[in-house]
């Protein structure tokens, strides 16, 4: 048995010109989870859909819990479980409803069928709505009850495309302290796509940033974020972009200088000590910044550093 769950090799999906998915690779162990993070519009889902055996890929291959997704796409889909952003529920049953249905369609037994709608019942989380009509839910509650119908049938691999997106903050950590006991308590891989940078940060062991249908950046987010330097000196500026870079770059404590839509972003091994030779270097160039922000590196960071935009500034807008 081989010990990645899911592997692809330039990977690409094309829809007539666009190449959404542009020479993907991947190499995720079993047992881990994986942030795909990248802005709406960069190929996230088209490889969800791609790796589900929901679309073909156009060049490439790519294998999921040992099986070719496009030679054997029956045996990928009976061993992975899918929740996507829109949750495909019918409204005019109830969650009780939705899971026997589920499992029944996995060809599960009818001891094994009433011990897995109970558990799913319990993870869902529902109390007495799980006799309601989905229709009566709320966001949160239809995606808990996704969720779990994506696990009914114990799958190797769980994909969950943007699975908090749309929800408030406490259905949110819900989510993320359940992707957390799947994996830890039954060794079940995760992939993940999210656009929101702490989901990612709290919940993945490593993340790929992919931007324009490629991967841009890998690594753990710890390892990623040490990428940027020990400090980052945020700098809010409207204009004059390149001289305030130039100034900057002039100075010998600084790491690297990245300039953004809204600003740069300024790594170096001391921000505290640093933050007045800048504030000295613009105002000898007549440069006036909004503002000078000192912080440790974050995930958009690294994103900024990697594609040249903040994903936090995407989102926002």
């Amino acid at each position: 048995m081989t010990e990645l769950a899911i592997e692809a090799r330039g990977l690409v999906r094309k829809f007539a010109d666009n190449r959404a998915v542009d020479g993907v690779d991947l190499a995720i162990p079993r047992g881990e989870i994986y942030g795909f993070l990248g802005p709406n519009g960069a190929g996230k889902s088209t490889t969800v859909r791609v790796l589900c055996t929901l679309l073909s890929p156009t060049e490439g291959s790519a294998t999921v819990a040992g099986h070719d997704v496009v030679q054997d796409p029956g045996k990928v889909r009976v061993r992975i479980g899918v929740a996507l952003q829109d949750a495909a529920l019918d409204d005019k049953q109830s969650g009780r409803e939705i899971l026997e249905l589920q499992a029944r369609l996995f060809g599960l037994s009818l001891a094994d069928r009433t011990e897995r709608v109970e558990r799913s019942i319990e993870l869902a989380d529902l109390g007495d709505a799980i006799d309601e009509w989905v229709q009566t839910y709320s966001g949160g509650m239809k995606r808990r009850l996704d969720l779990a119908a994506s696990l009914i049938h114990d799958p190797e691999v769980l994909f969950l495309d943007e699975p908090t997106t749309g929800l408030d903050p406490v259905s949110r950590v819900r989510v993320w302290d359940e992707v957390r006991r799947l994996n830890q308590k039954f060794g079940v891989t995760v992939f993940l796509t999210t656009q929101y940078l702490e989901e990612a940060d709290a919940l993945a062991d490593r993340v790929g940033i992919i931007d324009q249908g490629r991967i841009v950046q890998e690594g753990t987010p710890a390892d990623l974020k040490r990428t940027v330097g020990a400090d980052v000196i945020v700098v809010e500026l409207g204009e004059n972009l390149e001289r305030a870079a130039a100034a900057a770059n002039d100075l010998p404590a600084v790491d690297e200088v990245t300039t953004g839509p809204q600003g740069l972003t300024i790594s170096t091994a001391d921000g505290a000590g640093l933050v007045a030779d800048v504030a000295v270097a613009f105002s000898r160039q007549g440069i006036s910044p909004r503002s000078l922000t000192v912080r440790t590196p974050s995930l958009d960071d690294v994103f900024l550093r990697a594609t040249g935009h903040r994903l936090s500034h995407e989102i926002d807008e």
